[in-house]
């Protein structure tokens, strides 16, 4: 059976090139950076080295950079120690209501703490308003937190001009990048953010492995408590392969940008409009914002057929996609994302996310639109 992979804004594969990075290190390079000896030395080398190229192909300075284990605990680190270094300026915080759980969680554990959280909501394409943020503010707002690009349904907010309002006022900014990184330019000293968290495995790295950038003289307070690792702010030995190979997929991402996001862009134009051939334009609706967007995400409900029932049947096809939903305890918990774009009830649990990245062809993506009418055909016509 063909095997087709269309769930990349999940998890990538790892591109041949940073594999054979990390295999090298793995079996050549073992010493641990904080050693004084010619090993040590040598793990050091390759540490800095990988944190000067990711540095300068994100425009940013290298003692900026913090290596962390992913995206979660870049985002956990820019939160709490953001917090934790400002309850003397306040302790209100802003956020939406579509980040993701990293950072929902992280806020609802700060109110725990005493903190209080502002969630703004999204329009229905699940776009942020400006207006918004700044109505929210107070005067013991100490830090923002709005992602760059959602990860369910690829809408990509306003970061630059919430960015400015925060830093006319004062208050720390918080970008989650995760979904942003390779699919956006970005240059992080001409954006107007304090942090922006990031992670290898969504541009074809290894998982385990993220990123923080924190502006020079940002306020950060560690989590992690140990030795003297990133200057300080994330104690714990340097997963060396890791970070080699993040360098490496940072840098094939950023070099290769432009076409893989034209590539992307051409493969979600091909499924919709296959889609449109197969199915009718009534027999399906795409989600999310049709001017800001993600080239790489298609977000799609086809009303009256289940997601998880389409899910099944796809993955019975050899086709891995994945949905806003999540199976907890054998009950279909319906998104937190679209139910935020307060979507109608026959698309809120009908969705499906396709996303594409290394490897997808546009026969692919013709097999996919062919197997999903037949699906939709057959489960919609039933008895």
């Amino acid at each position: 059976m063909k095997s087709i992979y269309l769930d990349h804004a999940a998890s990538t594969p790892i591109h041949p090139e940073v594999a054979k990075v990390m295999l090298n290190i793995m079996t050549e390079s073992y010493g641990n950076a904080s050693s004084v000896h010619q090993f040590g030395r040598s793990a050091k080398r390759i540490l800095n080295g990988a944190r000067d190229s990711i540095a300068a192909f994100l425009g940013c300075s290298s003692d900026e950079w913090v290596f962390t284990g992913g995206g979660t605990e870049s985002d956990n680190l820019a939160l709490f120690g953001a917090a934790a270094a400002s309850t003397n300026k306040g302790r209100h915080i802003i956020t939406t209501m579509i980040e993701h759980h990293a950072v929902l969680h992280t806020c609802e554990e700060l109110e725990h703490q005493g903190y209080t959280v502002t969630y703004l909501p999204v329009d229905e394409t699940g776009l942020v308003s400006v207006a918004d943020v700044e109505a929210a503010l107070r005067e013991d707002t100490v830090l923002i937190s709005v992602m760059y690009a959602n990860n369910e349904v690829g809408t990509v907010q306003p970061i630059a001009e919430i960015g400015r309002l925060a830093a006319e006022r004062g208050i720390l900014f918080h970008v989650d990048a995760v979904q942003a990184l390779g699919a956006l330019p970005i240059r992080l000293h001409e954006l107007p953010v304090d942090y922006m968290s990031f992670t290898a495995h969504k541009i074809n790295g290894p998982q385990g492995i993220g990123g923080l950038y924190v502006r020079r003289g940002a306020p950060v307070h560690p989590r992690l408590h140990g030795g003297l690792q990133e200057r300080g702010r994330r104690a714990g030995t340097e997963n060396l392969a890791g970070v080699a190979g993040f360098a490496k997929a940072v840098e094939l991402a950023i070099q290769g940008q432009e076409q893989r996001s034209a590539a992307a862009l051409e493969l979600r134009k091909l499924l919709q409009d296959e889609l449109e051939r197969l199915v009718g334009s009534d027999g399906f609706v795409v989600n999310g914002n049709s001017e800001h967007f993600l080239p790489s995400i298609l977000n799609v409900s086809f009303p009256g057929v289940r997601t998880d029932v389409m899910l099944m049947n796809l993955d019975m096809e050899g086709i891995a996609a994945a949905s806003g939903s999540a199976c907890t305890s054998g009950s279909l918990e319906i998104s937190h994302v679209l139910q935020a774009m307060k979507l109608s009830g026959n698309l809120l649990d009908t969705a499906i996310r396709f996303s594409t990245g290394l490897g997808n062809t546009t026969e692919e993506i013709e097999y996919v639109a062919q197997k999903v009418a037949t699906i939709l055909n057959r489960l919609r016509n039933r008895d």
